[in-house]
């Protein structure tokens, strides 16, 4: 059985008898709590402090993926997609990973800071996703109609918001408001953790919102 946690922002923890975790903050920096959580493999799509704080949910034999190579780490498979933080190629905020990783069987996909829609070529390259944590607060990242878009392509069983504005956060993006207002699936209000196997994946999609 496989536990999701959100520990706000675009930092996850998703947890069997591995703990992986994504882009995690330090907490104070962007006004909400610190991740509560060690991590055996640490995912950091990008080096800005709201993402790389590795010292935050490191410990000792931590491994530390920052690049798109593929590597195979205690049974999760892990890819990294090259993109950018902005529509203008990485020229305003650089460059961005994409991180496909999968673990007892279910295949996830963590869009980072994506600042751009997809083409053809890397959602062919991603594949078939289970589940899809995406950026969808504008300013910084993609915004919820282009979230929209790119759901539609990629067509995850289970959509996971993320990088939205939340209570305490000092970051000027939008809520989760404008992205709910498009929407047109089954929402499922998680709380803060969920746990979850293949068989539980549904077979119609879905969005799942976390809370802290």
């Amino acid at each position: 059985m496989l536990k999701i946690r959100w520990h706000g922002h675009a930092c996850f923890e998703i947890t069997n008898e591995t703990t992986l975790v994504t882009d995690p903050h330090d907490g104070k920096s962007i006004g909400i709590p610190a991740p509560n959580v060690t991590g055996d493999i640490i995912l950091v799509s990008h080096d800005h402090y709201d993402h790389n704080s590795v010292k935050s949910v490191e410990k000792e034999k931590s491994t530390v993926i920052t690049d798109e190579k593929k590597r195979n780490i205690s049974n999760i498979s892990i890819q990294g997609y090259k993109s950018f933080h902005d529509e203008s190629h990485g020229e305003k905020r650089g460059e961005n990973i994409i991180y496909k990783f999968i673990i007892d069987d279910i295949t996830f996909c963590h869009l980072g800071d994506l600042g751009h829609e997809l083409d053809e070529d890397i959602i062919q390259e991603i594949g078939k996703i289970d589940i899809l944590f995406i950026p969808i607060g504008g300013t910084f990242t993609i915004d919820a109609d282009t979230a929209w878009k790119v759901i539609d392509k990629i067509k995850p069983c289970i959509t996971i918001p993320m990088h939205y504005k939340i209570g305490g956060l000092s970051l000027p993006i939008a809520g989760i408001e404008p992205f709910l207002e498009k929407n047109k699936l089954k929402v499922l209000r998680v709380g803060n953790e969920i746990e979850i196997e293949k068989d539980d994946l549904p077979t119609e999609p879905e969005i799942w919102i976390f809370t802290l």
